[in-house]
This record gives C-alpha cells, structure tokens and sequence, in this order.
C-alpha cells in the first residue's frame, strides 16, 4: 500500500493490521501488530497516553496516525 491509497481514518485493530499483514489472517496480523506495538516501548507508550486499551478494538484516526507516523505506512 503507498501514501495515495491509505487514508488515515477509523480503523478496526485487525483490519489496521491485515494492511500490515496482508498475507497472514486477521487473528495472526492482529498479533504481530500487538508485538511490534508492544516491542516499540515509545510507541507503546504514546498509544496508552491517547487512550489506548489492550481490548479496545477501534482505533482512532489519531491513533492510526501514530501507529503509522513509528511503524512506517502499511
């Protein structure tokens, strides 16, 4: 995926993570994104300031910016 077609919005974590992951299914992209997140301890800690819950299943646009400004574009 580039730059042109994501557009930071509203994402559900496991549809955020297939962007990452897209060869892997919801449930495993899912859990490799929760180890890049966890592994990264900055980002881990900018996502839990913005409100980040381990269960909380919709990102934020702003959230999914983070994600994305650390992680690089999916």
């Amino acid at each position: 995926m580039n730059e042109e077609t994501f557009k930071v919005r509203a994402y559900g974590f496991g549809e955020l993570a297939q962007l990452y992951f897209p060869t892997l299914s919801k449930k495993s992209a899912s859990w490799q994104l929760t180890l890049w997140i966890k592994k990264n301890e900055v980002l881990n800690e900018i996502l839990l300031k913005s409100g980040r819950t381990k269960k909380q299943r919709l990102l934020s646009p702003a959230q999914v910016l983070i994600i994305v400004e650390k992680l690089g574009m999916p």
